[in-house]
């Protein structure tokens, strides 16, 4: 189906008012029915009808009302009981589904929360091998509860903490996921966790704090899963590729995450090598006009941060990359010539981007004539070997 079934109206022979959910049309008896015959379906099979009928209330929970009165049912529980012993993956998403509608509105969402049986299921979820489950996961019920409802995140924060496997679990999807949908959510999750909680970050990116995984493998490495990511989504989503590199650079404000970026054997050279590629070949094109650069401003952002803070850590540089911070300098001098003065301060955006371009082109700058040595170099060793194979023919 390309959408889920209408709700049903409510019951006309039993009584609109009677039997009608709060101020909506829907039908209390019909929902009533519908969850009972949901205690009841097996574990391994969703036959069409039933399938119809609980993708009617995932549509209902959208509604304020209902969400109110499944609560009140206690269809939490009865959810919660389907999810645990489901063997069907299309049931276990519509139910985590439904759960995230409910978690829409900040009193059912508060409640939700407090389920701490429930709170321990839904983070397990994060590692089933179902793409559609774990979207559902992923951007209904833990960004809505963990981040949008500010009473309950430092709640869902502290057990996304307190339970290892979450890391584990999102590094893996990370790494190894070739689903666009899901890697943008499972970034927005990890960002806002980030960005929330600084303990949270640095527990996840300190190795001693991740037991080793049960089939053998070394700690995780986050900084190489969100890489990994990253490389998956640059050319597929450039939103999904600035969510990553935002998170890239959170990690550049902590000790812990530039120690894995200087560690000899860590991922700096290769996120380095990753975010020149990204610059040097992917935006900042010599015959980019202007508008394009502006639209390009917010992964700019983020990828120079990112360089600013490797560059110190890494001895490496590319002339390629400086002409990309000039151009994108000599741009910001001539939008700021050429726009209002309103206009100039509502863009903050690219106010950053020239701020950390400036600061960036400063870091570099004792090196230029390094550079600039080494390139004449190369130059004059290509010049020989070129008179050389002159004289031999």
């Amino acid at each position: 189906m390309d959408r889920n079934p209408s709700p049903p109206p409510a019951n006309e022979e039993a009584g609109e008012d009677a039997d009608a959910i709060g101020d909506t049309v829907y039908s209390k008896h019909w929902l009533f029915s519908t969850l009972t015959r949901l205690i009841q379906v097996r574990p391994m099979d969703l036959s069409n009808d039933d399938e119809e009928d609980l993708c009617k209330v995932w549509d209902m929970a959208m509604d304020k009302d209902v969400a109110g009165f499944l609560q009140e049912f206690r269809a939490t529980d009865i959810l919660l009981g389907v999810i645990a012993k489901s063997r069907c993956p299309r049931l276990t998403e519509i139910c985590v589904g439904i759960l995230g509608n409910i978690a829409c509105f900040p009193e059912t969402c508060l409640t939700l929360s407090q389920n701490e049986e429930l709170g321990e299921v839904l983070l397990l979820l994060l590692g089933d091998t179902d793409p559609p489950t774990l979207l559902e996961t992923c951007r209904y019920l833990l960004l809505l509860t963990c981040v949008s409802q500010k009473d309950v995140c430092s709640l869902w924060l502290e057990r996304m903490q307190q339970q290892p496997s979450v890391c584990s679990n999102l590094c893996f999807i990370m790494r190894s996921s070739t689903n666009t949908d899901l890697l943008e959510k499972v970034g927005e999750l990890v960002d806002k966790a980030f960005d929330l909680d600084e303990g949270l970050m640095r527990s996840w990116v300190t190795p001693k704090s991740h037991p080793e995984a049960g089939n053998g493998e070394s700690c995780v490495d986050v900084a190489s899963c969100l890489l990994e990511a990253g490389k998956q989504l640059r050319s597929e989503s450039p939103n999904g590729l600035e969510i990553y590199l935002h998170i890239l650079q959170l990690l550049t404000t902590i000790t812990e995450g530039i120690q894995i970026f200087c560690a000899a054997n860590g991922p700096g050279k290769a996120i380095w090598n990753f975010l020149c590629e990204v610059v040097c070949e992917g935006l900042c094109q010599t015959d980019d006009l202007p508008v394009v650069l502006q639209e390009q401003r917010g992964i700019l952002v983020q990828a120079f941060a990112v360089l600013q803070a490797l560059y110190k850590c890494q001895d490496q540089w590319s002339l390629t990359l400086i002409g990309r911070v000039l151009q994108v300098l000599h741009f910001h001098s001539e939008y700021k010539n050429t726009c209002t003065e309103e206009e100039y301060f509502k863009n903050e955006q690219l106010q950053t981007l020239a701020e950390i371009s400036a600061e960036f082109l400063a870091d570099i700058s004792p090196d230029i004539s390094k550079v600039t040595i080494e390139l004449i170099n190369n130059v004059n060793i290509l010049l020989f070997q070129s008179l050389v194979i002159c004289s031999y023919y």
